[in-house]
């Protein structure tokens, strides 16, 4: 089914994420109708609907695609971090479930999504102020789109992540209707807030803590939160730096030095990111000199771009920062949103532009640079970041935490654009809980299908792979 288009008639600029003064606004009670106008064209029900017959690319091809233009001899550290289980094999996916989902009903309401919204992209991280908040937290594909792709992305990742757990399917199917109960309470909760209140809505350690509905999760969040205290540039000075000069580690193939040549192009992007950022901020990055830069490998579906570390001194040898630099390519989002054509030449910048509309609070530093012929974002590196651990979560603290994922969904979405066409289409809620339940689950099928065909292109010798690396 094609996308049906509600916001075709309006302005391009209020369908990716902004308004214009002058513009006539449409009263919320016009758009609660529209919303409630596309139950007859997407049928809420319609929703649960998966088939293989929708693919439009293979498992194992769109592993292969996405592997174009990444550095040659990560790919196979790429490979081997996804074929450790199913749910690490979702985490690299968000090309493939965008094609995916690009096929299913959708009612054509595009505000701004994360584009890759699996559970394990929410965390801790510092606010300008150092308070330590919880929120989406990445933002490489973020794309105008449509809000079903997040859900089902964040729906169908839950369901993985429990049977990686051992949960079993009520539990998992449990945890689904969690997360979206939570997106669609809080998003109508939200539709009827003043647009610059959705705006001020945030959770920061202590309201996670406060709101976790169980021991259990409660020890979670506070585990994870005083990690994420101690993730600052100072404390990852003795295990990323080497010597009296302060020399980043050199760890093959994870870490390791960029030729003399690309060395001087990232200081001289470095130099241009300052540009980049408001000028309170970049007199105060600009008093810090680069002493050293390091190429790291990060994450999973991120493996195989590039990624620089740049270690920085300030007034003395214990006022450190470290930046880093990330490669920034279009988003996988892109290519299936119809009528959405990019906004943004430099994808650096749309990835900091988009994360700056989702996240209540952002990253001061945030900026974006480009060295060569690639685009990245530069950010803080280990600004108080961290996350829920996953790995062995119980099915009970896995539906608490799936509650705040939705929750933390919709008030991203709510903050651009759709809000109240939205919630009125979501409505009481029973139908579209029942059918993202059955979606999720048969998604989850899908995704280990998708797992036994990439593991056993490695067994095969077709796709090369480091385990454990």
């Amino acid at each position: 089914m094609r996308p049906h288009t509600v916001l075709a008639s309006l302005d391009p600029r209020a369908r990716d994420g902004f308004a214009l003064l002058s513009a006539p606004a449409l009263p919320r009670e016009a758009r609660q109708a529209l919303g409630r106008e596309l139950r007859e064209q997407v049928p809420r029900e319609a929703l649960a609907a998966w088939s293989p017959a929708n693919r439009r690319i293979g498992a194992v091809d769109s592993v292969v695609l996405t592997n174009e233009g990444r550095v040659e001899r990560l790919v196979p550290i790429r490979i081997g971090r996804m074929a450790a289980n199913p749910y690490a094999f979702l985490r690299g996916a968000a090309h493939l479930h965008a094609a995916d989902f690009s096929t299913l009903p959708a009612t054509g309401i595009q505000p701004v999504i994360c584009g890759d919204a699996h559970l394990g992209n929410f965390g801790f991280y510092a606010s300008p102020e150092r308070e330590l908040v919880f929120d989406l937290n990445d933002f490489d594909e973020a794309h105008p789109g449509a809000w079903e792709w997040d859900l089902r992305r964040l729906a169908a990742s839950i369901h993985v992540a429990g049977r990686v757990n051992a949960a079993t399917e009520q539990q998992c199917e449990a945890a689904v209707a969690n997360c979206v109960d939570a997106y669609r309470r809080h998003l109508r909760r939200l539709a009827t807030a003043p647009l610059l209140g959705r705006s001020y809505e945030r959770i920061d350690a202590e309201d996670l803590h406060e709101q976790a509905p169980r021991k259990s999760s409660r020890r979670a969040v506070a585990e994870a939160a005083r990690k994420a205290r101690r993730r600052t540039s100072d404390r990852a000075l003795p295990r990323f730096t080497t010597g009296e000069s302060r020399r980043i580690v050199d760890d093959p193939p994870l870490i390791v030095r960029p030729e003399p040549d690309r060395y001087d192009r990232i200081m001289a992007a470095l130099d241009a990111y300052l540009a980049t950022l408001p000028s309170h901020w970049a007199r105060v990055v600009g008093g810090y000199r680069v002493v050293d830069v390091a190429h790291k490998v990060v994450g999973v579906g991120s493996v195989g771009l590039r990624a620089y570390l740049a270690l920085c001194e300030g007034s003395g040898p214990d006022d450190v920062l470290f930046l880093q630099l990330k490669q920034a390519r279009r988003s996988v989002v892109a290519p299936f949103v119809h009528g959405q054509d990019a906004w943004h030449d430099h994808q650096g910048q749309r990835v900091v532009e988009y994360q700056q509309a989702l996240q209540t609070v952002s990253d001061p530093l945030l900026g974006w640079t480009t060295v060569g012929d690639h685009q990245y974002y530069v950010r803080q590196f280990r600004d108080m970041k961290g996350a829920i651990v996953l790995d062995g979560i119980d099915a009970v603290t896995l539906g608490d935490y799936a509650a705040i994922c939705g929750l933390l969904l919709a008030k991203g979405h709510a903050r651009t654009s759709g809000a109240s066409m939205i919630g009125a289409y979501l409505g009481g809620g029973g139908r579209v809980r029942t059918a993202l339940c059955r979606f999720a689950r048969a998604y989850a099928d899908q995704t280990e299908r998708d797992y036994a065909e990439l593991t056993d292109a490695v067994r095969r010798g077709l796709l090369p792979s480091e385990p454990g690396v």
